[in-house]
Parts: structure tokens; sequence; C-alpha cells
């Protein structure tokens, strides 16, 4: 009974948020508290939820500070450089935008922490999303993915918990993991060129010179420079011109690009929803030349409008601090892969320092704190409601009935193939709990049951890292809601739009793993 409570509760959570009858913070507080009762262990409920949240309480400290750090190197202008960078490769290249999302994703995931890395991703990608009327999804997907096949360095997690729980050294495991990876990190690459050319089909090609008004906007102190546009002329056929409004000391150069045939800017497939923004390809095309513009003033107003958008003006720079804040980066994220302290501690540390050096005034760090409120509250927030969440799930004895269930079932005769099938469950196994629980809770089950087939420890604790890259949007993560949260999406979006492509990439880094022997 506990085993279908249990799949019919995950299963209740995520048909309530993907419809979006219930927010995910809400359902993932009362889904659980109803079930607790109908196990008839709601008396206990008190005791699961406090336990959860102990469990979880250093994560949601990690993340409250991480958040204000990296909030204020963004406020400070730390990664403004890193957007004149990715906007020189980009330009306005839908394809181009996405793929440098994905490697901007991986580079910083060397880091080991999600959390950092979709708020770096999201901060230099969200206004080139914006200002293109991209769809963010495609962000938050290619984002997520490229992180939960990097999560399985040795430092990020995963690795050192499969580690732990067989009593197994941690490099034994990864190192020959890495061609397996490799591959789905590339399999990762060409999905972001893949989904990069489905929004150029849907938005039309706009391919502008190096000193573009989009690149003026958000690369060049002081610019005042209009969005440029696209406009089809003659006809559905017909070249595209960028359009540019006259903002600068003189006309942008115009690139021709292409729209395609039967689509527009504002029409988004099923499966992929746009961003909410208005069409860009002007009504009438089909059957007279026209143009728009969007004038300075305009440009300026729809900065003002989005606050994700670096604004390269904003009083809050410190550029004559850079280097001093790009070295307490780098050593604070030195310290954090070296575990000299833990997480939570170095990131409070961190940004103390941080708002002192740069806001020395009391009224200008009260503002940077009040500035990234509401990103710590809804995170935050999160992290405790699914406390209650897996705090419910593994307290009434539903995880483990579960478990034993999945594993119990598997035949006979699958049993010399145990580490494949520990392949295949770590992709839904990962997705529906946590890390602790699947790696401390289910790996050792499984690693029994593979030792009476002569499947080595080993195999089976390299064969589950396999689902990671669908387990990073696991609503049980506590860093995808610093990514849909800072991205504006809401995440039943999201987690619709990504499963498929994370799952798929899973099954691509078991197929390597089996083609190059490494399970």
């Amino acid at each position: 009974m506990l085993t279908i409570l249990g799949f019919v509760m995950i299963a209740t959570f995520l048909v309530l948020i993907m419809m979006k009858k219930m927010s995910p913070l809400a359902a993932l507080v009362l889904v659980p508290a109803l079930f607790c009762v109908l196990v008839g262990k709601g008396a206990h409920l008190g005791e699961y939820v406090l336990d959860g949240i102990g469990d979880l309480a250093p994560t949601a400290a990690m993340l409250m500070f991480a958040i204000i750090y990296f909030g204020v190197m963004i406020d400070v202008g730390l990664f403004d450089p890193i957007v004149r960078l990715i906007l020189r490769f980009c330009k306005a290249d839908p394809v181009r935008i996405v793929v440098g999302t994905a490697v901007l994703a991986a580079v910083v995931s060397l880091d080991g922490d999600g959390s950092t890395t979709f708020m770096i991703t999201v901060s230099a990608m969200l206004p080139l999303y914006r200002r293109l009327k991209m769809s963010v999804l495609v962000m938050t997907c290619v984002a997520a993915t490229a992180n939960g096949v990097m999560n399985t360095v040795p430092w990020g997690g995963p690795t050192a918990r499969a580690a732990t729980a067989l009593e197994l050294d941690a490099g034994e495991i990864f190192v020959p993991m890495i061609p397996a990876l490799a591959v789905g990190l590339l399999f990762v690459f060409f999905l972001a060129y893949v989904l990069g050319r489905r929004e150029r089909r849907r938005l039309g090609l706009l391919t502008l010179d190096e000193g573009d008004a989009l690149a003026r906007d958000v690369a060049a102190p002081g610019a005042r420079a209009a969005e440029p546009v696209l406009a089809a002329v003659g006809g559905p056929d017909a070249p595209a011109v960028a359009v540019a409004g006259a903002g600068g000391p003189g006309r942008v150069p115009l690139t021709k690009g292409r729209f395609p045939t039967g689509g527009g800017a504002g029409r988004d497939s099923a499966d992929q929803p746009g961003t909410g923004d208005a069409d860009a390809r002007p009504a009438g095309a089909t059957t007279a030349t026209t143009t728009a513009t969007t004038t300075a003033s305009d440009a300026d107003a729809a900065a003002a409008d989005d606050p994700q958008t670096l604004d390269p003006n904003r009083p809050t720079l410190r550029p004559k601090l850079y280097w001093f804040n790009a070295a307490l980066t780098a050593a604070l994220l030195t310290l954090l892969i070296l575990q000299t302290l833990p997480i939570p501690v170095l990131f409070l540390l961190g940004a103390a320092v941080a708002l002192t050096v740069n806001f020395p005034h009391m009224p200008d760090q009260k503002a940077r704190i009040a500035a990234h409120s509401e990103n710590v509250l809804n995170v935050s927030g999160m992290v405790f409601a699914a406390a209650v969440f897996t705090g419910v799930l593994t307290g009434t004895g539903m995880v483990e009935h579960m478990a034993r269930w999945l594993v119990d079932g598997v035949p006979d005769g699958l049993g010399p193939h145990m580490a494949v099938v520990t392949g295949v469950l770590s992709i839904p196994l990962t997705y529906f709990m946590s890390n602790d629980g699947f790696y401390f809770g289910i790996v050792p089950i499984l690693a029994e049951a593979g030792a009476a087939h002569g499947v080595s420890p080993t195999e089976i604790a390299r064969a589950s890292l396999v689902g990671q890259a669908l387990h990073m949007s696991s609503p049980l993560v506590p860093a995808v809601y610093v990514l849909v949260g800072m991205a504006k999406v809401e995440f039943g979006d999201h987690t619709r739009f990504t499963v498929k492509w994370a799952a798929l990439t899973a099954l691509v880094v078991l197929g390597a793993s089996l083609a190059f022997g490494i399970i």
C-alpha cells in the first residue's frame, strides 16, 4: 500500500504543478500532508516535517547567502565582460546564443554547485533571450541539462555519495566515466544546436555587425541605441532586414536574414511555450513592404522594465574594485572545491566581505539586500517546502517501499546486467527523490543484488551517475528554483519542456557507457 501511495503522491504533485492547478510551493506542502494523513500517520506529520527541514536547512542557508553574494557580484559588474564576450560570439543568431548558453553553463558547472551555475548563466544570457524574444524555456532546459551532466564531477555531490555509500574511491568511479560523460556533454551541445535552429526558424535570422545596437545597449557604457527588430519585405519568402533606430551617431549597417515560410516570432510550437513577448514579425508583411523602428527612449524603457537586463550605466558598478571582486570569487570557488569549510559558511563569509567592501555605507548594503530579497525568499521558501515533501516521503517509509518494489521487480535473468538496470533506474529515481535518498538508500540495495550475480560495486556506482542529467530538473533539487526564479518562468512549463530532453541525454550517457565498456 505504501508503494502505491508513494507513486500516487508523486504523480499527483507533478500533475498539479504541470497543469498549473497549484503553485509548486503549495503543492510541495499540501500534497504530502494529505498523503501523510491517508497512510494513517498524520500524528507524525510535524516530526517528519522538522526532520526534513533539519536535513535541508544548510542547503537553504547556502542558497540564501549564495544569491546575495552573486547578486552583489552582478550588481558591481563582475560578469559584464562575460556578457560582452558572449555577445561578440553570439551576435543575434539564436543558434549561437543557445549553444553559448550550453557552453557557459558547462564551464561554470566546474565549481560543482548548481545554484552558482544558474545564477551566472541566467545573468549573462537572459538579456539576450529577452531582447531577441527567444523562448526562455530553451535557456533553462539547456542550462539545467548541461549542469546535470557536469554535476558528476567528484566534488559535485553524486560521485562522492556513491563512493561513500559503497565504500569506494571517488576517482575509481569518476575517471573511467569521463568518456561517456564527454559524449553526454557533446549531445547537450548538439541539443542546443537543434533547439537554436528551431528558434531561428521561429524568429528568423538576425545578424548584425560588431557595433550593432544590441551589443552597444548591453556592452558599451553610455551608449544609446535602438533595439533591432525584424521586418519582412515583399512576402513570406522574402529576405528580412534588421532595422535600427537612430539612437547613435549613425545608422547601424543592415544585414539580411530570412524569415521561414509559415513561421512568425509570436508563434510557438506545441512543446515550446513562448516568452510572452510581442510578435516580432510585422503585420501585413506578406503583401507590402513593412519596416519598424524602436527609438532609443523605447529601448531604455524596455530595459528599465526588465530587471534582468544588465544596465551598463547602473549606479552599483564598481570598476575600481573589479580585480578585487574577481579574486574574491576565485578564492571562494577554490575553497568550495577544496571543501575547506562548509559551503554555507563560505558563502556567508563571502557575502559579508562583498557587501562590506563594495558598499561600505549601511544604507547601500540594505538596498542591495533588499534588491535580492525576492529571489532569496522564493528560493529558500521552496527549499523548506521541499523539506515537507521529502520528510513525509522518507518518514512514512514510502521511499523504502518504492525502492524495494522496483528492485524486487527486476527479473532474475537480468541479474548479470544489474549495472545496466541501475543505469536505467537512476533516470526516474534521481528525479523522484533526493540524491541522498537514492545513493544511500537504493544504490546499496542494487549493489547487493548485483554482487549476487558477479557485478562489481564499482560498476553499479558508475551506472548510478547516469540519471544526473534529469536529476537537475527535479522538483526536489533546490538549485532548479534558482534557475526558474531568476528566469521568471513557471516550474511546470520548465518541467514539461525539459524532461524529455534531459531523459534522452541520460540515455545517451548510458549508451556511451555500454559502448565504451565502462559498465
